[in-house]
């Protein structure tokens, strides 16, 4: 991967401005302006709206599912699980791969390819009413799912890192909430519009999950899209390529400091699920709603705190606090009656304050030109937790219920809490970097910057 694929599009010169001539030099189509850049963003936002759609497909679609394919609640988990599974090992070399080979342009065009033909299988699985196919599918699906979630990442770096990093990473959280929250509301009406006219059982679930692969082309038109606009910053740039002692080798990973495997162990522990239905004994449609409360808040409040914390700094304190909020709602869930509605809307606050702070603190642990790779490691740790948890909470639901899931789930986020209380207290024995408040990292940017000038300009 070049040098051009990781160096933020940061401020412009006007030797570099003339180089600009007609169409090109307007806000909306100059790389150095901030129309531009914010253009970008929403396309890449959209860029894995297809694949978080398509990945709750199975969760939209819980009770019909496992009729019409006559099916257990574990057989039913095993679709997320062949989703996770490949990407314990795939989504860490799809960001080495990202970083060394493709780069993040062909990386996200290519892995978009994959979310289309994994839905593609996914859904004829279902219409021929083989499971295993359908297994299949979603282990394809899983391939190009995570490893698109890294590239979308690793653009969001390049063009905002020194900028609006968290409230970047704050709205795509926000748009695949988005994705997530339509697809809990609108797949079971579609499955009831299909099987009233005519078709019923498990073809007409295949249909609906073809309807549903229709969105997954969006993401392979925002890879295109993105894949243009990149490289003609990159031309307009002039950027250079790695040199020799730049070049990335997948030996690295064993460089990389506690800090980031600590945030790894926060990743994999915070992200589980909750499973409202059967304890609350709502039909299909009103457990969907509950469950989407939390996509629903996210998309609103996510990029609302990513623009608080990039003012605020402070990033691992409020990782701690999203994580102590979130084990209070799945504790009232767990232990009282309450309206669900009362923890699911906290839930969805404290979901966001977590992503929008978590995700943009490996940016300040490791190089940008490793970037790729340690998002790639940060999705295939989540990915492995996510495809052993789907495989306990199956079990668990058919043999405990759903009191000893959400127990289970407490136990996972205090030990998510554990390890932020560590990262916090490893960052500040060297100097609390990644907890630093956003003046105190502008004045020490600018610090650095003027050391570089002076630098420059010795004489050789």
């Amino acid at each position: 991967m070049t040098e051009s694929e990781k160096k933020p599009l940061l401020g412009s010169t006007d030797e570099e401005e003339e180089k600009l001539t007609g169409c090109g030099k307007t806000l909306c189509c100059n790389p150095f302006r901030f129309l531009h850049r914010y253009l970008i963003l929403i396309i890449m936002c959209f860029l894995s709206f297809g694949s978080y759609f398509c990945y709750d497909n199975p969760a939209a679609l819980q009770d019909t599912m496992i009729k019409d394919l006559k099916i257990s609640e574990s057989a039913f988990m095993g679709f997320y699980s062949w989703y996770s599974w490949p990407n314990v090992i795939l989504c860490f070399f799809g960001g080495f791969l990202i970083d060394k080979t493709f780069g993040v342009r062909l990386g996200a065009i290519i892995f978009s390819l994959f979310v289309t033909a994994g839905q593609v299988v996914f859904a004829l699985g279902a219409l021929v009413n083989k499971v295993w196919l359908m297994d299949v599918g979603r282990f394809i699906f899983g391939i190009g799912g995570e490893s698109l979630a890294v590239a979308q990442n690793t653009y969001a770096v390049k063009w905002f890192q020194g900028r609006e990093l968290n409230m970047v990473f704050g709205l795509q959280l926000s748009f695949s909430r988005v994705g997530s929250t339509v697809n809990m509301n609108i797949m079971q009406p579609i499955y009831k519009f299909v099987s009233n006219s005519g078709h019923k059982g498990y073809e007409c679930l295949g249909i609906v999950l073809f309807i549903g692969g229709i969105i997954c082309i969006l993401s392979l038109i925002c890879a295109l899209a993105l894949g243009y606009f990149d490289k003609r910053a990159d031309r307009i740039l002039q950027r250079k390529q790695l040199t020799s002692e730049e070049t990335i080798r997948i030996t690295d990973v064993k460089d990389f400091p506690a800090t980031m495997w600590l945030l790894c162990i926060i990743c994999v522990m915070y992200y589980v699920a909750s499973i409202f239905e059967m304890k609350w004994d709502f039909d299909p449609s009103l457990a969907n709603n509950v469950n989407s409360l939390v996509y629903i808040i996210s998309a609103v409040a996510s990029p609302v705190f990513g623009f608080l914390i990039d003012k605020t700094g402070r990033n691992i304190f409020w990782v701690i606090l999203g994580t102590t909020v979130t084990i209070g709602c799945h504790a009232l869930l767990a232990f009282t009656f309450i309206n669900p509605y009362v923890a699911m809307i906290t839930m969805g606050f404290s979901y966001s304050v977590l992503a929008s702070a978590l995700w943009p603190i490996a940016a300040q642990i490791v190089p940008n030109n490793q970037l790729g790779t340690a998002y790639g490691i940060m999705q295939a740790i989540q990915n492995l937790g996510l495809a052993v948890v789907a495989i306990i909470a199956g079990a668990i639901v058919d043999s405990k219920g759903y009191l000893v899931l959400e127990v289970f789930f407490l136990v996972c986020l205090c030990v998510a809490l554990i390890a932020s209380v560590l990262l916090y207290l490893l960052d500040a024995s060297k100097g609390g970097k990644l907890n630093m408040s956003a003046k105190l990292r502008q004045i020490m940017k600018e610090e650095a910057d003027r050391e570089k000038e002076k630098e420059e300009k010795k004489p050789l």
